[in-house]
């Protein structure tokens, strides 16, 4: 089996979008990251979603996970509001390593040797340069070596 056969359409954002969105697609989709890509569609990193909740959480609470049992669920609920104004860009570090793609003709191996050197949950799959065909999720790819 080949990447391409593996791929499936996947939601894209770039830099610019809010962070509001990507929560948004995040969470609709139930994804462990996006995909973001240019305006030619060609992908340009990959956001953990784990990036978007560091941008919302406190900083205190980041560094002391015992601190956040001091705020109250009402006021816990609240924290995403944070984004308001912030975009992808603002989540992303300026030094952005080589995205995590695989060419349409990579096998099981090569996708899942580029998911771990890249510690990324997802990656996109693109014919070198050109835009992204789809992307595929680390359960996805667990679901089919655990098939196989």
């Amino acid at each position: 089996m080949r990447a391409r056969d593996l791929a499936v359409p996947f939601p894209t954002i770039t830099v610019d979008a809010p962070v509001l969105e990507a929560a948004r697609l995040l969470a609709g989709y139930n994804l462990p990251g996006l995909i973001v890509v240019d305006s030619a569609g060609c992908p340009v990193t990959v956001l953990p979603g784990t990036q978007v909740l560091r941008l919302v959480i406190p900083g205190y609470c980041r560094e002391d996970p015992t601190l956040a049992r001091m705020i109250d669920e009402p006021s816990a609920d609240v924290f995403l509001r944070g984004a308001d104004g912030k975009t992808v860009a603002d989540l992303l570090p300026r030094e952005r390593p080589e995205p995590p793609v695989v060419e349409p003709q990579a096998t099981v191996l090569e996708v899942a040797a580029v998911m771990a050197q890249k510690r990324s949950p997802l990656v996109a799959v693109a014919a070198r340069g050109g835009p992204m065909l789809g992307g595929i999720t680390l359960d996805a790819l667990l679901d089919r070596m655990l098939t196989a």
